[in-house]
């Protein structure tokens, strides 16, 4: 009788505890079946590739078959849903009059992508919002000034020749198969330490530097496999997989040091060496002045300026977004238009010709002369078109909006604007998967929509750096064209992978033959 009393104690906290945690479980439940009817509904308007009943249609970003997304696009050429489980779905703009509605407003960034970047960029300008967002804009904007890129056009040049002479002495006289994806990314990392720190840092030589390149192509995969795998936008969940740890470790290495000469240096002890180089000088009356003006010398000015209002931390962030977001990106673009290029011989000789006629042997660039390259922008714009490395941005509606076509969307909602869609949408460019530069003559290019062509974004949050990426773009491959001619490699095309950027999967093998 007392033991069935004891039992009957113990028992009753169980049973309580089971009842609560069921009752909790299907509480989850009732929310998460209201919330995919709420989403059903909202979607309703705008028929999209069929997700799987669990997994939704995760396959069709996470599996990289860039032509499967094509004939999404083609099907679906306004804007489409993208399901990334039971429950959450994103909402996909690949039209022009989508894009202008949807970039007129002041949307805020949405909380998955830009959130899941702090750890590898911190809170800088690519992931901030409101008035926070407009100061750092307003405090960075000088940085990109005309007179400040031009320059830059000498640092550019000085590391773009340490990459060609790394070639010449690989090719010789004989046409040579060389992968040149990863030389490049290296080359774009020396101009970004040159221009943000001032620092010659032998990096395209020590592949002990290669640490930091793969580092940042690494943490970018782990971010957009999170992404797009709904259960992963859990921080709970996510921190108990290997990828969180893994990101873990790059995102140290990419805070605490950045790669100058033969060791490494915290990029907090860089600043910290400056602002007090800059204080002596002050103190002493030393007027004497750099070259150029770097990244670097920029943000501290702005931040004695700014007092409180622009702390160490966000000096870091930015130093560290304009390192990470610009080395990447610009990197890939120089890639691709030389593959395009490769596979263009006609327009490959053509910019050739243009180049030789406006820079002669190359011994030296202005910014004058990248101006006259019209041929050579037409180029580079279609190949930005073809393959965008910044393949979207996001929004979440802070308030309903309705689009050209009377379809509307309400609040919360999580908007992509594809910019790779965009720019391979049949129902916007004639024979999208054609390369051909005469899209961006002047005559043909004033007749298109004016939200037809985005690498950049537009509107008041467009790219900031659009400016200094062209400005690289163009002595890069002005330089490369003078000194090599490039062919493909048929047996090894690049094969388009979607990560945070479009990237090649295995590399972008290239014959180079110099030009004696």
């Amino acid at each position: 009788m007392e033991f069935a009393w004891l039992e009957k104690c113990w028992a009753r906290p169980f049973y309580l505890a089971f009842v609560f945690f069921l009752t909790l479980g299907l509480l989850q439940a009732i929310k998460f079946y209201v919330r995919r009817q709420q989403l059903l509904r909202d979607l309703r308007a705008f028929p999209g590739p069929a997700p799987h009943w669990f997994s939704g249609n995760q396959k069709l970003l996470l599996g990289g078959n860039v032509e499967e997304l094509a004939e999404v696009v083609k099907k679906y050429p306004c804007a489409f849903p993208i399901w990334l489980g039971p429950f959450q779905a994103f909402f996909f703009i690949c039209d022009p009059d989508y894009a202008r509605t949807f970039l007129n407003r002041t949307d805020p960034k949405s909380k998955y992508i830009y959130k899941f970047l702090i750890p590898l960029i911190g809170e800088g300008l690519l992931n901030l919002n409101g008035p926070t967002w407009f100061q750092h804009r307003r405090i960075i904007t000088p940085v990109f000034n005309f007179n400040i890129l031009k320059s830059y056009v000498n640092v550019m040049t000085q590391s773009v020749n340490v990459m060609l002479g790394k070639w010449e002495k690989l090719c010789g006289t004989q046409d040579t198969l060389v992968e040149v994806y990863g030389d490049i990314c290296l080359m774009t990392l020396d101009t970004l330490m040159k221009c943000t720190f001032s620092k010659e840092t032998n990096c395209q030589i020590n592949s002990s530097h290669d640490v930091y390149v793969n580092g940042i192509s690494e943490g970018s995969k782990l971010v957009f496999k999170r992404l797009y795998t709904f259960f992963l936008h859990h921080d709970m969940i996510f921190k108990l997989t290997p990828a969180y740890r893994r990101l873990q470790k790059i995102a140290t290495a990419l805070h605490q040091y950045t790669v100058m000469g033969d060791y490494y240096s915290t990029t907090e002890l860089v600043i910290q060496g400056r602002r007090k180089s800059l204080k002596d000088k002050k103190e002493q009356g030393n007027t004497e002045k750099r070259k150029y003006q770097d990244f670097l010398d920029t943000i501290l000015s702005a931040q004695a300026e700014n007092g409180n209002s622009f702390s160490d931390t966000d000096v870091h962030s930015e130093v560290n977004t304009f390192m990470v977001a610009g080395q990447d990106t610009i990197g890939g673009s120089i890639a691709w238009v030389l593959y395009h290029l490769a596979q263009n011989p006609e327009h490959q000789e053509r910019c050739r010709e243009e180049i030789r006629g406006i820079l002669g042997d190359g011994s030296s660039i202005t910014w004058e002369q990248l101006g006259e390259m019209s041929y050579t922008t037409m180029c580079i714009k279609e190949s930005l078109r073809l393959t965008p490395t910044v393949i979207g941005f996001s929004r979440e509606l802070s308030k309903p909006i309705t689009f050209s076509d009377g379809r509307s969307l309400p609040a919360g909602m999580t908007v992509v604007l594809s910019i790779w869609g965009l720019h391979r949408n049949p129902a916007v460019w004639e024979n999208p998967k054609v390369f051909d530069p005469s899209r961006f003559s002047q005559e043909n290019y004033s007749k298109r929509h004016s939200h037809s062509f985005l690498p950049f974004s537009a509107g008041p949050r467009n790219c900031i750096g659009q400016h200094f990426a062209m400005t690289e773009l163009k002595v890069a491959l002005a330089l490369i064209l003078l000194h090599f001619k490039v062919a493909p490699d048929p047996t090894r095309p690049p094969v388009p992978s979607f990560q945070i950027l479009l990237k090649p999967k295995n590399g972008i093998y290239l014959y180079l033959k110099k030009i004696s």
